[in-house]
């Protein structure tokens, strides 16, 4: 099972836990030291803490290293170059939206009807990559990846799931991908941004689309 593809439980519920980012296998790896991930997580926040002040473009491996008071080879042997850097920033955000729609509070997460947690699944992306936008727009991948990469994977199989259980009488994969296509992030930071979209605007955006293609057979 790749890793954007969850497992779907009796109920229709996604029960695959968050996925990474990154594309790099790590079957056969070993699992990190207890000291390796706390210096991994001080280096994060680290990271985080200077993107807050600075913006992701202009984060640097020098800064970082001096900000975690550490040499900069540490930096570097963690995550390889900056990009790896971002990469690592961007899947601590992915996987906290990941926890809340497969697991947090309906109506996005379990508990609500599927049609409701479809509802609240745009507004909740949308929000959450605006507040990230700076990173998710350094760290976007180049087009040839960018619908191939996992945490991808895994929102378009929980969309799948969900309007399969809408019994949607549509293409339901067709669909999903159409709802993902709508929450591009340099879309919706476009929409914001330089044309003065309103969140409420998208919100009622999504709504419609939702009505559209989750509607189930008369």
């Amino acid at each position: 099972m790749s890793a954007g593809t969850p497992r779907i439980g009796p109920t229709g519920d996604t029960l695959a836990g968050p996925v990474e980012l990154d594309l790099t296998s790590v079957d056969g790896a070993r699992r990190p030291r207890a000291d390796a991930v706390r210096n991994r997580a001080k280096l994060l926040d680290a990271a985080a803490r200077l993107m807050a002040d600075c913006g992701a473009a202009n984060l640097t491996m020098d800064a970082v290293a001096a900000e975690a008071e550490v040499g900069k080879g540490t930096v570097f042997r963690r995550f390889g170059d900056r990009n790896g850097l971002l990469l690592a920033l961007l899947d601590h955000e992915e996987q906290r939206l990941q926890q809340a729609f497969l697991s947090g509070p309906p109506p996005l997460g379990p508990g609500a009807p599927a049609i409701e947690r479809l509802r609240a699944f745009g507004p909740a992306v949308m929000r959450h990559e605006l507040d990230n936008v700076e990173l998710y727009l350094a760290a976007e991948p180049p087009a040839e990846r960018r619908c191939v990469v996992p945490a991808r994977g895994l929102r378009r199989s929980h969309l799948v799931i969900l309007l399969r259980m809408t019994e949607a009488a549509t293409d339901v994969e067709l669909a999903a991908e159409t709802l993902l296509a709508s929450l591009d992030t340099p879309l919706v930071h476009h929409l914001v941004e330089q044309r003065g979209f309103s969140l409420d605007r998208l919100d009622s955006g999504w709504q419609d689309l939702v009505t559209r293609l989750a509607k189930p057979l008369p």
